[in-house]
């Protein structure tokens, strides 16, 4: 009997359980409704069925999948001649520097160019870890056109240790971004946020009862003529957060294609990276630390010089 056991990321609040499912379990439709239909699937502890499909989930909810065995067509392919830089690894876990439009994990079998597909060719014992199947140790995600530091789990153990600390918002992750404008010296955004769409994603700024509630600190690290690089420290997780909370400023995010601003810089990406991971588990630190990519550096120099 193989159990896979998850929380509802703050991404995925608000979508369907068996939406959920599909993609955790790298199943189709069909088959989490089999799932739900045989009473394989419980939600915090208590058994659901086939009713609850479309329920809505909130972030945090634990997920249970009882007898369940990833299919072997449903691996990465593993990809030895992908690159791939490794930032940092300790006891049960790796950090690597996710390259800007390289995607997390793939999403169909025989799917490329990912940075799993490139862990998975160094590192097959990740294969099977936590989700298994094609999201095998992801622990969080970057957008496909951000860059920087992302953790993966290599044990079981730490899997689920990590995951957890992810869901409380226990990690320290920070991040610099180049911004259109000139926001104030340092401030912090505490918004609600609603995923308004899915595919393609899409938040909006929720009223004031509604949505979930986020929040993040930054401060600039530099103004230039009509943008500024700052330093995002954040203090919730939740999907595409950075990007919609400096556009409700007034300051999006240079190169954001979905919240930017036509009048600002232009730019070859949305010059948005991680920075920093930490998580201070007492004797084990998990550290890992990105430096800023060329693009953004080229971009920072570019604005520099008033160019």
């Amino acid at each position: 009997m193989a159990e896979q056991t998850f929380s509802v990321t703050a991404e995925e609040s608000h979508e369907r359980l068996d939406v959920i499912l599909a993609r955790r379990l790298s199943i189709s439709r069909s088959q989490t409704r089999k799932l739900l239909e045989e009473g394989c699937v419980s939600l915090d502890g208590v058994a659901v069925g086939r009713s609850v499909k479309g329920v809505a989930l909130e972030a945090g909810s634990e997920i249970s999948v009882r007898d369940f065995v990833h299919p072997v067509d449903r691996q990465a392919l593993p990809e030895p001649d992908a690159p791939l830089s490794i930032l940092a690894e300790g006891p049960g876990w790796l950090a690597v520097d996710k390259p800007a439009g390289s995607p997390v994990h793939p999403l169909e079998p025989d799917e490329t160019g990912t940075v799993l597909n490139a862990l998975i060719a160094r590192r097959p014992e990740i294969q099977g870890i936590g989700e298994g199947g094609l999201r095998s140790g992801v622990l969080h995600r970057l957008d496909v056109d951000t860059s920087g530091a992302l953790l993966f789990a290599t044990t079981a153990d730490a899997f689920a240790q990590l995951r957890e600390a992810f869901a409380s918002h226990a990690i320290e992750k920070t991040y610099h971004a180049l911004v259109s404008g000139a926001p104030d010296d340092e401030g912090r955004l505490d918004l609600r946020l609603r995923v308004a769409q899915h595919r393609p994603a899409f938040v909006k700024v929720a009223e004031s009862h509604g949505g979930r509630a986020t929040r993040m600190r930054y401060r600039v690290l530099e103004h230039f003529a009509r943008a500024s690089l700052v330093e995002v420290a954040l203090e919730t997780g939740f999907l595409h957060q950075i990007r919609v909370g400096f556009a409700h400023l007034g300051h999006p995010v240079l190169g954001d294609a979905v919240y930017g601003d036509a009048a600002a810089p232009a730019a070859p990406r949305q010059m948005l990276h991680c920075a920093r991971l930490v998580y201070d588990a007492g004797e084990d630190v998990v550290t890992a630390e990105a430096p800023d990519p060329p693009d953004l550096l080229a971009m920072a120099a570019t604005l520099r010089s008033g160019a």
